[in-house]
Parts: structure tokens; C-alpha cells; sequence
């Protein structure tokens, strides 16, 4: 056997040796991975949880945020005013065509967007699961995913607050419900999330209207909103 014998077999046991030290680490990124999940997954699924929230929140903030910057959300498109032959407001209209159009578009961009987070934006390096500052942010990291379920909802609530003498402050309030899945390895928990958003308001000069129709998107409360309609109209 020739000197070129031996440079091949130590060439060989390197390259065996650097395949059994790959898989070394392979297994040990895999015990760690397992036993983040097992062992700390409480604490896995409250920091999904928290990712996952903070992150529906942006997406509602900034879809609603476009809506208005569009002009796609407007106060005069939303509400109407009755005034009397002197020019004062005497009732105040909600356009309920246009409010259900509305949150239902928003409600729709919303999801859409949800559906379009990313895994690697919502994953978790295990290092944030010891409680060390030195290894937070570091190390492997877990796969988050979440989907949205179909229990998500959004309705407005109109507010109104003195806004000083003979003024009254009117607030339009888009609330939103998102309830996702949120996918870990080997479980799958839920949450919701809710969001108030002021998307319009102004400022009425005058007395306080003397009635204000509006029906509420929400079915539980659709009795009792017209039955005020029946006492200011009757």
C-alpha cells in the first residue's frame, strides 16, 4: 500500500467524522427542540400567544389606517343630519348600507392579511423559552403559524361626549374580533383578539339632536334599537 492509500483513508475518516458530528448536532437541535415543547410549553404557547396578538393588532391598525388615508372610511359618507328651517340639527341618520359595507370590506382585508403572516415572522428562537437575557433571541427557532376561524366579527358604536358649551363631540368606533388558530409543534391552542378603532368623528355645534337613528350590526341588540326608532319617529 502506497503513500496516496493513506491520504485517501484519512480523507474518508474526516469526511465520516464530519457526517457523524452533523448528525450529532441534527440530534441535539431536535432533543432541544422537543423538549422546548414539551417541557416549556406553557410558556411556548404564551409567547405565541403574545406574538400572535401583537401582530393582529398591527394588521388591524394598519388596515384600518389605510381605509382612512383612502378616503374609503368618511364621515359624511357614514352619517347623515336632519336639520330644522333654522339650520339646527335635529337628528343625527347612521347609513347602515354604507357602515355594513365597510366593516365588512375592513373584516375581509383583515383576514386576508392574517392568512399572509409568514412562519418566520411569528417563530420563536428557543433561546427566549430560558428566561436568560444572554440567550434571548438566540438560538433554533420554533415554527408559529395561525390561521383565522370563522367566528371573527366587526361592528360600530357610535359615542357621544361634550365637547364643551353647546358642543357635542360624535365618535365613531369600529370594533373587530379576530379569532385565529395558532399552530405549534404538536399543538394547536387559540386566541382572540380585539381591537377599538375611533375611524371618524366631528364636532356638532348646536343642542344636543333631539333623536338619533341608528341599527346596530349586532343581532342581539337589533329589538331594541328598533324599538327606539318606533318612540323618536312615532
Amino acid at each position: 500500500m502506497g503513500p496516496g492509500f493513506f491520504y485517501y483513508r484519512r480523507r474518508m475518516d474526516r469526511r465520516a467524522l464530519a457526517q457523524v458530528l452533523a448528525l450529532f448536532f441534527a440530534v441535539l437541535v431536535l432533543a432541544a427542540v422537543l423538549f422546548a415543547t414539551i417541557q416549556l410549553r406553557p410558556l411556548l404557547e404564551s409567547l405565541a400567544t403574545t406574538r400572535v396578538s401583537n401582530a393582529v393588532n398591527r394588521i388591524i391598525s394598519e388596515s384600518v389606517d389605510e381605509s382612512i388615508q383612502s378616503g374609503t372610511i368618511r364621515y359624511d359618507q357614514l352619517i347623515t343630519f336632519e336639520k330644522d328651517n333654522d339650520g339646527r340639527i335635529t337628528a343625527v341618520h347612521s347609513n347602515m348600507a354604507a357602515c355594513n359595507r365597510l366593516q365588512t370590506d375592513i373584516l375581509d382585508l383583515i383576514l386576508t392579511r392574517v392568512g399572509q403572516v409568514s412562519a418566520r415572522e411569528l417563530s420563536i428562537p428557543i433561546g427566549s423559552l430560558t428566561g436568560s437575557a444572554l440567550l434571548a433571541g438566540r438560538g433554533p427557532r420554533i415554527a408559529v403559524r395561525m390561521e383565522s376561524v370563522g367566528t371573527s366579527s366587526a361592528w360600530f358604536e357610535n359615542e357621544f361626549t361634550s365637547a364643551g358649551i353647546n358642543q357635542t363631540n360624535h365618535r365613531i368606533i369600529l370594533h373587530i374580533d379576530v379569532s385565529v388558530a395558532i399552530l405549534l409543534p404538536g399543538v394547536t391552542t387559540a386566541t382572540k383578539v380585539s381591537s377599538a378603532v375611533t375611524v371618524a368623528e366631528t364636532v356638532i355645534v348646536g343642542s344636543v339632536p333631539d333623536t338619533y337613528t341608528y341599527f346596530s350590526t349586532t343581532p342581539s341588540t337589533y329589538e331594541e334599537d328598533l324599538k327606539d326608532y318606533i318612540l323618536n319617529n312615532g
